[in-house]
């Protein structure tokens, strides 16, 4: 692929860091695991038989190399974290053009305290995550069952609840329960061992980081006023003063992206074909242009 030229309102962006997201799996696949209907409208969107898009890959970080005449907000040399959503993608490539301000898609300057790599994952996993906890109102005083609390959403999800305040109790496998105590959970729940549903204890809010725990089930352990929440309910909209928040915690050292393994671009088969096999621990990265 040529190098891209950035238009009048965008930057031309060294991409240093990516990820494998459940994002990026149903696009290639090309189809939903639970649901012929997304399946359907997955296909008619970005390709019926191969993907419209050759480049996928959605959040990255990397360095402002140009900028074109229009852009104000952003230079040459900026350490950046965005995504490429919208109906461009493009995050899995050594370079690419992402507008200054869009409607569909982020661009921030990086925390000054995090990696390329470590910032990369926060674009989806942590905006997601705070969406819908500000959606459900957690604060101070209030208790949060996170089913799926080792995911990428999970492990971000148990940190910004308990930077809001709230009594976390995390659920997830057995290999994880440490991780999970370490990322600041009250409670820990091992769900190869114990049904969440069956413990007799009420939540204020249920988060289903994972889109896998079985509303029944989520909805028989909520208080009379409590709030059940899944990441099935759809993505949010996308919003740079939302970066710069999360930037704001993360340099007060209150929330950090959990890296399971590190893959070079040469290497990204290997990286989808481990997450494929859904037991990863927080975020999968992929680097390039490592200097």
């Amino acid at each position: 692929m040529e190098k891209p030229t950035p238009k009048d309102n965008e930057l031309l962006v060294k991409v240093h860091a990516t990820t494998v997201n459940a994002a990026t799996l149903l696009l290639r696949k090309g189809k939903h695991p639970n649901s012929k209907i997304f399946t359907v409208m997955l296909r008619l969107m970005y390709g019926i038989r191969k993907p419209k898009r050759s480049i996928i890959g959605f959040e990255l970080a990397g360095e402002v190399e140009a900028v074109g005449k229009d852009v104000r907000l952003f230079k040459k040399g900026d350490k950046i974290y965005g995504s490429a959503t919208g109906l461009n993608f493009g995050a899995y490539a050594e370079y690419i053009c992402l507008p200054e301000e869009w409607k569909k898609g982020m661009v921030a300057i990086k925390p000054n305290n995090m990696t390329y790599e470590e910032a990369a994952p926060i674009i989806c996993g942590a905006h997601t995550s705070l969406h819908y906890l500000r959606k459900a109102n957690v604060q101070s005083g209030k208790k949060i069952l996170i089913y799926g609390a080792s995911g990428s959403n999970g492990t971000y999800a148990v940190q910004l609840a308990k930077y809001f305040g709230a009594e976390v109790t995390g659920v997830c496998s057995t290999t994880n329960l440490e991780m999970v105590k370490s990322l600041g959970a009250d409670n820990v729940i091992d769900y190869t061992k114990e049904d969440f549903a069956e413990r007799g204890e009420l939540y204020d809010v249920v988060f289903d980081a994972v889109g896998k725990a079985s509303a029944s089930n989520c909805k028989k352990v909520l208080t009379p006023n409590g709030v059940y929440i899944t990441v099935l309910k759809g993505t949010p909209k996308e919003k740079n003063e939302d970066l710069d928040y999360l930037r704001e915690i993360i340099e007060e050292g209150k929330l950090k992206s959990a890296i399971d393994k590190s893959y070079p671009l040469e290497q990204i088969v290997e990286a989808h074909r481990y997450v494929d096999k859904g037991h990863k621990k927080g975020n999968v990265i992929i680097t390039l242009n490592q200097e």
